[in-house]
């Protein structure tokens, strides 16, 4: 079985999973590991990541997931808020909506993953009020992520996909 690990990183978080699954996954079936493009195609399973964008999977990634046919997919990424899996199935959701009838999906995981300072700053010049509170408190929880249980839920969020396989 040929593997490829696919993603785009805005920050370095969802990279920092990938990284982590190109450790785990088996180096002799590891055929793409990168951003989006065509060898990426010839494995049999992929490992799709994004940051999360609007809610779903970034436009690059979105158009890569329409592309596939015939494949077996894992999704995975991360997101600014969350903490809550109800959240991060929901967009786990909207990123597989991208992928044809003919692919399979074989699960997801996402988490939470630092923001930039910048956004930080914009929460700060908004009106304060119990919104803008819970965003700069969410915020500042989303700073050491994704963390080592992070990855570590990841690595088992793998392993469940490879023996499906």
């Amino acid at each position: 079985m040929r593997y490829a690990v696919v993603f785009a990183s805005m920050t370095g978080n969802t990279r920092l999973l990938a990284e982590r699954m190109k450790e785990m996954l088996p180096r002799e079936q590891l055929i793409y590991w990168g951003e989006p493009a065509e060898p990426a195609r010839e494995a049999d399973v992929l490992f799709v990541g994004s940051w999360t964008d609007k809610g779903t999977c970034c436009p690059a990634i979105g158009d890569f997931l329409r592309s596939l046919e015939n494949k077996k997919v894992f999704l995975f990424g991360t997101a600014g808020f969350g903490g809550a899996q109800a959240y991060f199935d929901q967009i786990a959701g909207r990123m597989g909506e991208n992928l044809g009838e003919s692919n399979t999906l074989l699960g997801h995981f996402l988490c939470q993953g630092k923001m930039p300072q910048s956004v930080r700053a914009r929460y700060e010049a908004m009106e304060q009020n119990e919104r803008t509170k819970a965003m700069l408190q969410n915020f500042d929880a989303a700073l050491s992520h994704p963390d080592e249980a992070d990855l570590q839920a990841l690595e088992q969020a793998v392993s469940r996909c490879l023996t499906q396989l």
